[in-house]
């Protein structure tokens, strides 16, 4: 009974049109609106920036906003937080987390980096201010390879958290790193056999991969890259038609950018939504307004974090 009576609170408290309300706040807030490239499309269409993680917390610290709204997940706009330590950002659910970030505990990765201390970190973004905070340097999926490439030969490297970017890395570079065995779930779903399939339907098309994918499935694809790079791939590549490899939010902005192509989202191994990110899809238009409306979630984050994570990222930004 509390339930429902406490829903229909909820839902009684949100304004028919919810965009015209969040664009009255986003002025009255002085705030920055960032959207994932893996939201849903109209956040995606709100928003100010629309783009990758680390990208849209720089394109919000070079603003003069107040307040940082940023719809994607909790260790994005922990890096927010992070580039940005004067401003309030706000998170519009605070349970949108991330298997990567969960599947590298702060406590573990520390006494792994206690054991053996002479190995070079270099953790994926996809991971929690404490797990930066204990990195030499942090990555992307853009420029990874670059970073690796640039320690000398003589250094061990951890590679955390992602053993599928890892591996890649690995055969891109031909540097041998332990690998932390962490993966994310949505690229892990992505299922080999119906996408072969797919490629028997449409023998026109090109497949495109985010790097996180499994090794098998990268084996077969016309190109890898980050969430960025896929996009401009398929804006500046003469084919019409893409079999897309990455979470499906993604397909919005090709669409946009491309709208007289063909995208056809890579199917899941199963008969699941699971080439959508459960995570990100906890953001919706209605959060995003109450989020602003009570000024809460908010990442609040130690200076003693922010300070010790900014050094990987800055090492990471100096090198990219």
């Amino acid at each position: 009974m509390f339930e429902t009576i406490a829903h229909q609170s909820i839902t009684n408290s949100i304004p028919l049109n919810l965009e015209e309300e969040i664009l009255r706040l986003k002025k009255e807030l002085n705030a920055v609106i960032l959207a994932h490239y893996y939201q849903e499309s109209e956040i995606q269409d709100l928003a100010d920036f629309v783009g990758d993680s680390l990208e849209l917390s720089k394109k919000a610290a070079a603003t003069n906003a107040d307040v940082i709204v940023f719809a994607g997940v909790h260790f994005m706009a922990e890096t927010a937080k992070i580039l940005s330590p004067t401003k309030q950002v706000l998170l519009p659910d605070v349970n949108a987390g991330c298997s990567l970030d969960e599947s590298c505990p702060a406590p573990l990765f520390k006494h792994y980096r206690d054991a053996h201390p002479n190995q070079v970190a270099v953790t994926y973004v996809n991971c929690s201010a404490e797990v930066k905070a204990l990195s030499d340097y942090i990555c992307t999926s853009s420029n990874a390879e670059k970073i690796i490439r640039a320690i000398p030969e003589s250094k061990e490297i951890l590679f955390a958290p992602d053993r599928n970017l890892g591996k890649y890395l690995m055969k891109k570079t031909g540097r041998t790193m332990d690998l932390w065995q962490g993966s994310c779930i949505v690229h892990e779903t992505f299922s080999e056999r119906k996408i072969l399939h797919l490629r028997n339907q449409f023998p026109k098309a090109k497949l495109i991969a985010h790097p996180e994918c499994e090794e098998t499935l990268l084996n077969e694809a016309d190109f890898i890259g980050s969430t960025s790079a896929l996009l401009k791939y398929v804006e500046s590549n003469e084919a019409n038609e893409f079999i897309v490899a990455t979470e499906v939010g993604i397909i919005h902005q090709m669409q946009k950018h491309a709208p007289h192509k063909m995208f056809i989202p890579a199917p899941p191994d199963t008969n699941c939504a699971c080439n959508e990110c459960p995570h990100m899809k906890l953001n919706t238009m209605e959060k995003l307004y109450l989020c602003m409306k009570n000024r809460s979630p908010e990442i609040l984050l130690s200076e003693d974090i922010i300070e010790r994570a900014l050094v990987p990222l800055q090492r990471m930004m100096s090198l990219s």
